[in-house]
């Protein structure tokens, strides 16, 4: 079988590694041609490009670089049709995976999209455009798979790979952090991101002196956005270990994404932050349906973590509802309860392995 997966971010590269490796298990000999990152690679996927090169963040950012976007959409459809793939397989990243599911349902290669463009979120008659041109759907948010029965489409609820992604963690038992007071730092995977909450993060980690903050960097933007990491006494910076982190953090400061689950997932409470351009904002605010941005919030239909979203994203607003969820804040014991909710509502699926055998029947049988 010869399978074409298309992921576009850190999230999708870290899934599509994990059901890259689970389709490797039962077809060792499958061909995989992929764009993600460096982990989609290294499970044994043939690379075509790297999500760094189309992490364009927001509505006017995309509207920006439409020209590139549209150079590689036609890059990926050439290069579909040079590869013939049995099957294609799209992971999240709505805008451009949605343009290649319509091309390659007119070609009759189908069309498998593993993590839904979150239409419930805005403009949710998109959902009529999936049903077009999507053959099958594999959802990982519970409320998801009765959402698009509302559209008459039939998807399945394969649980959250992130489930898969922590099992099988091992933690370092070196990590430099033990035994510390540590305030986990994740400003996300994308340049304004990563601009926007270390903006704010000196001046808050002044105000707890006794705490030891620990960013976590992602190798594949320039190390110089994390400058204002140094020299600060009780701050550091490390790269590619968020899951030692977390396993040693006692809260959290998280910019808005999938960092936020994962968070909750490793029992850690966290204040979720999120700030873009003001173009982006304006637009975001008109279209979006949804009453809240963080994963946690919206799988349990209420702020059991708090969101600090752009003018809400200010130091002061962070010392305070930080101090709340520290041990001895007011706001810690029910972050915990929450947490245990959301873990029993998400269950305990093996979603790589169920993702891939179900991928695997249908391509047969198609």
């Amino acid at each position: 079988m010869k399978y074409y997966i298309i992921a576009g971010e850190r999230s999708g590269d870290l899934h599509g590694s994990n059901l890259i490796k689970a389709l490797k298990s039962i077809q060792p000999d499958s061909e995989i041609r992929c764009w993600g990152g460096d982990a989609m690679e290294h499970a044994g996927g043939d690379l075509v490009v790297h999500y760094r090169e189309m992490a364009y963040m927001g509505f006017w950012e995309v509207i920006k670089h439409l020209g590139a976007i549209r150079k590689k959409i036609q890059f990926c459809k050439d290069d579909i049709l040079d590869f013939k793939p049995d099957a294609i397989i799209l992971i999240d990243y709505a805008g451009f995976n949605m343009r290649i599911a319509k091309f390659a349902k007119a070609y009759h290669i189908p069309v498998h999209y593993y993590i839904s463009p979150k239409v419930w979120a805005w403009n949710q008659k998109r959902a009529y455009k999936i049903k077009k041109n999507v053959d099958y759907m594999y959802v990982i948010l519970p409320f998801e798979k009765e959402f698009y029965q509302g559209f008459d489409f039939k998807v399945d609820y394969v649980g959250n790979p992130l489930l898969d992604a922590i099992r099988d963690f091992k933690p370092n038992q070196k990590f430099g952090f033990k035994d510390q007071n540590v305030v986990a730092v994740l400003p996300g995977s994308r340049k304004q991101e990563v601009e926007h909450m270390l903006d704010n993060l000196y001046k808050v980690t002044q105000a707890f002196p006794d705490e030891h903050f620990v960013v976590a960097g992602v190798k594949n933007l320039d190390k110089s956005l994390y400058s204002k990491v140094k020299n600060q006494l009780n701050v550091s910076l490390i790269f590619d270990e968020t899951y030692d982190l977390l396993s040693n953090a006692k809260a959290a400061l998280v910019t808005s994404g999938t960092a936020t689950l994962e968070t909750a997932l490793f029992n850690v409470p966290e204040v979720v932050v999120y700030k873009t351009g003001t173009i982006s904002y304006a637009i975001a605010k008109k279209v979006v349906k949804v009453e809240f941005i963080s994963l946690v919030n919206l799988i349990l239909q209420k702020e059991a973590v708090k969101e600090l979203i752009q003018e809400k994203f200010t130091l002061e607003n962070l010392v305070v509802e930080l101090k709340e969820i520290l041990p001895g804040g007011n706001k810690r014991a029910q972050v915990l309860n929450d947490y245990q909710v959301l873990k029993d509502m998400m269950g305990d699926e093996n979603t790589s392995q169920k993702t891939a055998d179900l991928i695997i029947q249908r391509s047969y049988n198609s």
